[in-house]
This record gives structure tokens, C-alpha cells and sequence, in this order.
């Protein structure tokens, strides 16, 4: 797994490329560490090159979830593939994230 994170103005775009399973999870964790430094963070995550995430995975999604809200940031998910898209709406999370 492989993420790349660019500031664009006011906005952090995430690209996630790869697995984001139990072993990618805490590589995850330590990238978006920034983020969850941010005074009042705007976030997209790209997830177009994502192949597949695990309940690690989408503990990392939420956990930087919880940390936009609380300091009144956002966060938007975005191009998921039918895949992905198919593990957000069997956990629920299709209706927690902004997609």
C-alpha cells in the first residue's frame, strides 16, 4: 500500500493505492498523523486506486472521521469501487462518510 498526501489550498488529498488490510493499517495511521494535527482539517480521501480495506482499515477512516468533526473540519470520500464500495455498505459506513 502506498499513500500520498498533497495540500491543495486549504484541502488535504489523501491517495490510498493498494490494500488497507491489518498489516498496511498502522503505515496508514503513522501518514495521516499530520492530519490529525490540523487546526480545522478539509480532507478528500481518493480511494480510485484502493483495492481493498479491512475493519482496520476502516478504523483509520473513522478515526480520522471523529477528529474533522471535533474541530469542525470535513471529510469526503471519494471515486470508491464497487468493491470498497460494497464493504462501506455492508459495515454501514455508506451512511457514517460523506462518499
Amino acid at each position: 500500500m502506498e499513500t500520498t498526501i498533497n495540500k491543495i489550498g486549504t484541502q488535504t488529498i489523501v491517495v490510498i493505492n493498494g490494500r488497507l488490510d491489518t498489516p498496511n493499517s498502522k503505515v496508514f495511521e503513522e501518514n495521516i498523523q499530520p492530519i490529525l494535527e490540523d487546526e480545522r482539517p478539509d480532507v478528500c480521501i481518493d480511494c480510485a486506486k484502493l483495492e481493498y480495506i479491512s475493519s482496520s482499515g476502516l478504523r483509520q477512516f473513522l478515526t480520522l472521521l471523529k477528529y474533522t468533526k471535533n474541530v469542525n473540519g470535513t471529510m469526503v470520500v471519494k471515486n470508491l469501487n464497487s468493491e470498497v464500495k460494497e464493504v462501506f455498505d455492508m459495515t454501514g459506513f455508506s451512511g457514517i462518510f460523506n462518499l
